[in-house]
């Protein structure tokens, strides 16, 4: 919740600045594909457990550019392999599971940038910024397919042994690459981005923290690891 107030509160002041200001505007639509990898490894006590995620991303978004910032709403959805374990004293498997997993989320993302002139027609800009994403379907196929809000497998459930709610995957991503905008006829332009964005720990992995504090009694478990996610915007854009 206090993440959706602070994207709110971010796009409110650059409406805010758009106004004072007087800033060119542009508004467009495009599509991405992307790839999500993530790599992490839980210890504490004598419990280590190992999450392993290679997922493809595609969606469709539209974006508000106020020369400085940019502001998107995108949809975007994804699937992949997936192996995740938890194992006690090296013997004791409480969780070991492989498969496909799939998702659909809807994301915000505010981003500023610096416009270079390239040329006449194109102008380069580095970009910088951040992008939140509620959660609107967690599945995950083994044997069969599954919602991840059953509870159904270890995995899945908190250390009260209840099932995560579907905001445990809402997500919180840093974001850094370049974009370039060419023009094509008057106000009519074409836009490529091309971003790299760091995930912060979700709260389905926090919640595997106190799963291990609870567990072995260790009360400083260690999370190690990187989720990131390479990803090309392709659109098109009309200046106000």
């Amino acid at each position: 919740m206090k993440k959706t107030i602070l994207v709110t509160f971010l796009s409110l002041a650059v409406y805010s600045g758009i106004s004072a200001f007087d800033l060119p505007l542009s508004v467009g639509a495009g599509g991405l594909l992307g790839y999500t990898f993530t790599r992490y490894t839980l210890t504490g006590g004598n419990v280590t457990s190992k999450q392993s995620m290679d997922r493809a991303d595609y969606g469709a978004f539209l974006f508000f550019d106020a020369k400085y910032a940019s502001l998107s709403v995108l949809f975007q959805g994804g699937q992949g392999d997936f192996s995740e374990s938890m194992i006690v004293g090296g013997d004791q498997t409480i969780a070991d599971a492989q498969g496909t997993g799939y998702e659909t989320s809807l994301g915000f993302s505010l981003m500023g940038k610096y416009p270079i002139t390239v040329s006449n027609a194109a102008v380069w800009f580095p970009l910088l910024g951040l992008e939140y994403h509620l959660a609107l379907m967690q599945r995950r196929m083994v044997d069969y397919v599954y919602d991840r809000t059953q509870g159904i497998m270890p995995e899945d459930r908190d250390k009260d042994d209840k099932p995560y709610p579907l905001s445990a995957w809402n997500s919180l991503w840093v974001n850094v690459g370049a974009g370039l905008d060419y023009t094509i006829s008057g106000p009519f332009f074409l836009r490529t981005e091309l971003i790299f964005g760091f995930r912060l720990p979700t709260a389905y992995e926090n919640g595997a923290l106190e799963v291990v504090k609870k567990r072995t009694g260790n009360n400083n478990p260690s999370l190690s690891g990187l989720t990131g996610n390479p990803k090309l915007k392709l659109a098109a854009g009309y200046r106000l």
